[in-house]
């Protein structure tokens, strides 16, 4: 049934990410959006299949803002990939991400403006809704790079930033505030719309405040790739964790971050400035072996990916944005519907759609179905179905299998 236009889900649980309560409700759907949510007074006349979800839970579809690639594509050294990355994420309930570029040169930026503004390609088939790229770099700092090549690091000028504007295709950008130059690109990317992120930094706490202070207003992967926190010098994450409005991205994977530093971070962040990211690369849904993240040869090994040069620096992730959210509510002890925001209204906010997120009329008919596991059965991206493992006929080969 992949590629069926949905007119109703009934007999779900729907889980709500603002109450973490579920309640069973049929939601009716049309042109995309959620019409109501709640017993069928009338009979649906909207056209479309009805798809009866009893004994499932019906969550908003996940938001995530760090993709790198997925499936074996590296969107930085393929952009023209990005489409295919998008047909891949459905299957872990991703319906809208942010196409992620490493740190590259300015024609590799350009192409992957072009190839968003062309949309998809007929031959590729329909996936989860690119809102934008994030641009991570080049404005970061040498001694956070991190896996970033160093190469292509540049300082922070507004000439370098000409055209990333949301109109172009450039939702969000990370940098280093602490460099020169840093702050009054920060308001002038903030003045355009751009979600600024600090991350790759060296910065003290007074430069990351500084730079909250002159627009930035997320976090890129809070811990990886910066300043670490020390009882006298709290640095970046001493600025996250007091208070402010600061919301931190921050890798679920149980790699990147302990997974007592997870439970630390989700008590003093709550569910409002708790931002789940994946940061995966092509690595995701592949075997081990060697890949690529932007200029950078990697190793998948036993679910990390680390840079072939030295074995050791984790190049993102392999991780899903379902597993973040399995491991974050493992990690703190919650149940899902506390841990949903994560992925759902806090990206949503951050990039001021309050239309994503949330099963309610007139949102965007994202929607995931998870099983009794949590798993992902079924994925619609504005009502259309374009993951289907639940309600799919079995193959005729299986016949007298299945029994």
């Amino acid at each position: 049934m992949s590629g069926t236009r949905v007119a109703a889900v009934t007999g779900a649980s729907v889980l709500d990410p603002v109450t973490g309560q579920s309640r069973r409700a049929d939601v009716v759907l049309a042109e995309g959006r959620v019409v109501s949510v709640g017993p069928v007074s009338s009979p649906v006349t909207h056209s479309g299949e009805v798809l009866d979800a009893t004994g499932l839970t019906l969550v908003p579809g996940l938001i995530d803002l760090q993709v790198n690639g997925a499936a074996g594509v590296d969107i930085t050294a393929d952009p023209e990939g990005l489409w295919r990355v998008a047909a891949a994420l459905p299957r872990y309930g991703v319906t809208s991400f942010l196409p992620t570029l490493v740190t590259t040169d300015v024609r590799t930026r350009l192409r992957a403006m072009e190839v968003l503004a062309d949309g998809r390609p007929d031959a590729v088939p329909a996936g989860a809704r690119p809102l934008g790229l994030h641009f991570e770099g080049p404005m970061l700092a040498p001694a956070g790079k991190g896996a970033h090549d160093e190469r292509f690091l540049r300082s922070p000028s507004l000439d370098l930033i000409e055209g990333w504007d949301p109109e172009s295709g450039v939702l969000m950008a990370t940098l280093a505030p602490e460099l020169p130059g840093a702050l009054e690109v920060i308001r002038e990317l903030a003045d355009r719309g751009v979600l600024v992120s600090m991350g790759h930094t060296a910065a003290t706490l007074e430069q990351f405040e500084a730079g909250a202070a002159a627009g930035a207003r997320a976090v890129t992967h809070l811990y990886n790739a910066m300043t670490p926190f020390h009882h006298q010098q709290p640095g970046p994450a001493g600025a996250v964790l007091d208070g402010g409005g600061l919301v931190a991205g921050v890798i679920v994977d149980g790699l990147h971050v302990h997974p007592r530093t997870v439970s630390l971070t989700w008590n003093a962040l709550g569910s409002q400035r708790f931002l789940a990211v994946s940061d995966t690369t092509a690595a995701l849904g592949q075997p081990d072996g060697e890949a690529r993240l932007g200029s950078r040869r990697v190793i998948i090994r036993n679910g990390s990916v680390r840079l072939a040069d030295d074995g050791t620096t984790l190049a993102g992730s392999a991780v899903s944005l379902d597993q973040c959210l399995r491991l974050l509510a493992t990690f703190t002890g919650r149940e899902l519907g506390e841990v949903l925001p994560a992925a759902t209204t806090v990206p949503a906010a951050l990039l001021g759609r309050d239309d994503l997120g949330r099963i309610r009329p007139g949102s965007v008919a994202d929607l995931v179905l998870l099983n009794d596991d949590q798993f992902p059965v079924a994925t619609l991206v504005e009502g259309n179905l374009v993951y289907d493992w639940y309600f799919a006929p079995a193959p005729e080969w299986t016949e007298g299998l299945l029994g």
